[in-house]
């Protein structure tokens, strides 16, 4: 019923996927960024994601489970299915201890602050203690490339499947998960590079951990394709509505709020519902 879409999907799943190679080389190349901006785009994402997951995406899904079940019953199951995408999504968030969690930025984002100024040694470190510190950051890193690799894998579905049913919908959550992956890949790539010193490896793990969205795309197209229909369609698309919502309470809004700029992460929240709004009745 989708073939015709299934590439296009692919490709923009790619594209969210690779922005954290995109934030990594924010951090590796620029002199700093504005964290007003990040803090607005952020904001801006989660809007979005919360308007589509409850005003096209939710709605869509129980009118896919009502070709099968009645009007009532289509919209208990599309419940259930929204609330088991936010427990799907937050277990993954429980598995992970916080210390490794790609969303608790508290250390990462003081790295990524200090990422570009001049290097000032108060007090001189043994050789001892400098190499326990290389090594702590770049365990850092790699557990994060990990984790984000984890998280990264539902959200990859949650592209797909929303391009998959609506291509014009897919580039709209594609865009807004693309800016969510932006600071990931600065948590990855900055204290992998304060370890080794090496753009090339920050920049491959923080790609790394982006390329499990089309793969979670792909995992879940493979293992629903034999038995696709409208049931299985309303059921799906309604758990991503579930995981859209969590990510941007549990993850874009926090990542905004730490920016410090809470009336700019609020505005872009409304700005982002707006413009979501205004597509939709354009569309």
């Amino acid at each position: 019923m989708f073939e015709g879409n299934v590439l296009f999907a692919l490709g923009l799943t790619v594209f969210a996927g690779l922005a954290t190679g995109f934030g990594s080389l924010i951090g590796l190349y620029s002199r700093g960024f504005n964290q007003k901006v990040l803090c607005g785009t952020l904001g801006f994402s989660a809007g979005v994601m919360i308007y589509v997951s409850f005003i096209e995406i939710f709605v869509k899904a129980r009118e896919s489970l009502e070709a099968n079940f009645g009007e009532k019953e289509a919209y208990v199951y599309t419940t259930l299915a929204f609330f088991a995408g936010i427990a799907i999504i937050a277990l993954i968030d429980y598995l992970i201890p916080n210390s490794k969690n790609p969303h608790e930025f508290h250390e990462s984002k003081r790295f990524t602050e200090k990422h570009h100024e001049k290097e000032v040694v108060e007090h001189p470190e043994t050789l001892s203690e400098v190499y326990l510190k290389k090594r702590r950051l770049f365990r850092m890193g790699v557990f994060s490339a990990i984790a984000i690799a984890i998280h990264n894998f539902p959200e990859g579905l949650a592209t797909f499947m929303s391009a998959l049913q609506d291509p014009q919908l897919g580039v709209t959550i594609a865009i807004a998960i693309a800016i969510h992956n932006i600071p990931e890949g600065l948590v990855v790539s900055v204290p992998v590079y304060y370890a080794t010193k090496n753009r090339g490896l920050a920049f491959v793990l923080s790609l790394a951990s982006g390329i499990a969205e089309p793969i979670g795309a792909l995992f879940g197209y493979f293992l629903l394709s034999s038995f696709f229909n409208e049931t299985t369609f309303g059921l799906v698309f309604a758990s991503v509505a579930g995981i859209m919502v969590y990510i941007s309470l549990d993850e874009l809004l926090p990542t905004a709020q730490e920016c410090g700029e809470h009336h700019i992460a609020i505005g872009g929240v409304i700005a982002g519902k707006m413009v979501m709004a205004a597509s939709l009745l354009l569309a």
